[in-house]
């Protein structure tokens, strides 16, 4: 599971749950298929600090800063930053001593990277997609009824769709390719907040798709949906 990236896709040619990551960004793509890395990600603070790194418009967070912003002690978000250190995910981005030591992301997305063949790898995914999974559908089921109470613009701008479509694999994995190719015209303005318009807001877009029904071990990819796309600067499609 992933931010946002082309190698190793999820469902429907998308990636797997992970942090947000920037377009045009010189940092590398990291592909987790190390069990043990996963399980390091299955925790909520771990998540919510590698969010909260993300979201910072610095992109670095001392554990006091996020302390503030998590409602958590200062010694606890120390103690999942260094766990996160650890396991490669953040480092120290210099300056600060002790509890204000800054820590920035080391890569510019992550991906929980399948396939998941072996027991002990699927269950370290299925744990950690489990903690983004769940973050993510908890903060949409709060803002979209959020939204009720907003301005009739804002309310007529939310998103709350759902369909059900006969669809191959292939033909899934080239709609999930094209939901993300609409977001591109978009995706500078999360790193360059000149190039944000008055009036636009930190928007957060969710997308799932799914079979509903398992597939049996007969059923074939169906139709070739076509090359991977090119991969821009930064790992990002």
């Amino acid at each position: 599971m992933s931010s946002e990236d082309n190698a190793a896709r999820g469902p429907a040619g998308t990636p797997w749950p992970g942090w947000p990551e920037e377009a045009h960004d010189d940092r590398p793509h990291l592909e987790v298929r190390d069990p043990k890395m996963m399980r390091a990600l299955a925790h909520p603070m771990r998540v919510a600090l590698i969010e909260a790194i993300g979201q910072a418009e610095t992109k670095t967070l001392t554990a006091t800063e996020a302390s503030e912003l998590l409602d958590e002690s200062p010694a606890n978000c120390a103690f999942h930053l260094r766990t996160l250190a650890k396991y490669g995910f953040v480092e120290e981005a210099g300056g600060g001593r002790g509890r204000q030591r800054p820590w920035r992301l080391r890569f510019s997305g992550i991906e929980l990277a399948p396939p998941w063949q072996d027991p002990e790898t699927r269950l370290a995914a299925e744990a950690a997609a489990t903690i983004w999974i769940d973050r993510w559908l908890g903060r949409a089921r709060d803002r979209v009824l959020r939204v009720l109470g907003y301005p009739a613009h804002w309310q007529e701008a939310a998103i709350a769709s759902q369909r059900n479509l006969y669809l191959t694999a292939g033909e899934a994995k080239e709609l999930g390719l094209a939901l993300h190719r609409l977001f591109e015209p978009y995706e500078p303005r999360t790193a360059d907040p000149a190039q944000r318009p008055p009036g636009s807001l930190p928007h957060e877009v969710l997308i799932f798709g799914y079979p509903l029904v398992d597939p049996g071990p007969d059923l074939g990819p169906g139709p070739d949906a076509g090359p991977e796309p090119p991969r821009a600067p930064g790992g990002r499609s």
